[in-house]
């Protein structure tokens, strides 16, 4: 299969990998919700080339990730800001950062998250079940496939 038709699958993460899956795009997301917001400033942070920047920014944009923002007239200069669509990517980029302060050997992470309402410097966000409250790992959740999902899923393997 291709990497094209993923977001022609039923699983929405093939979907979601679709739409935002290579890591320049992610670290777009990730400089924008550091508040890092203006094209010189985010080339300057990700050391990406410019075409490859305003690239990125532009599919973003047409996929509803980002907007972009004049904050200056003559000339006419934008900066970019994530949309509703693209601030709930945060758990994501939380939980990425997570995995590889963990498995790439780091002794003390180079990013945290403070939680504004309590004061904790170093906040651990996680995963909690919205009915019972209790803590979500792999081994205390079960994947519950839809009717469509297990069709595919058949279908891929006879297919395979």
């Amino acid at each position: 299969m291709k990497r094209s038709e993923l977001g022609g699958l039923t699983c929405s993460l093939a979907g979601a990998l679709a739409e935002i899956g290579d890591a320049w795009s992610l670290l777009v997301v990730k400089e924008l919700m550091l508040r890092n917001r203006r094209f010189d400033g985010l080339a300057a942070q990700m050391g990406v080339s410019d075409s490859s920047l305003a690239a990125r920014l532009k599919r973003l944009e047409t996929l509803g990730i980002v907007e972009r923002r004049a904050y200056q007239e003559r000339p006419v200069r934008y900066e970019y800001r994530l949309t509703r669509k693209g601030e709930d990517l945060w758990p994501t980029l939380v939980a990425l950062t997570g995995w590889g302060d963990r498995w790439q050997g780091r002794e003390t992470p180079p990013l945290t998250y403070g939680c504004v309402a309590c004061g904790v410097a170093d906040a651990r966000p996680h995963l909690t079940c919205e009915s019972c409250g209790d803590h979500l790992t792999p081994r205390a959740v079960v994947a519950v496939q839809s009717e469509a999902m297990q069709a595919e899923r058949a279908r891929l393997m006879r297919k395979g």
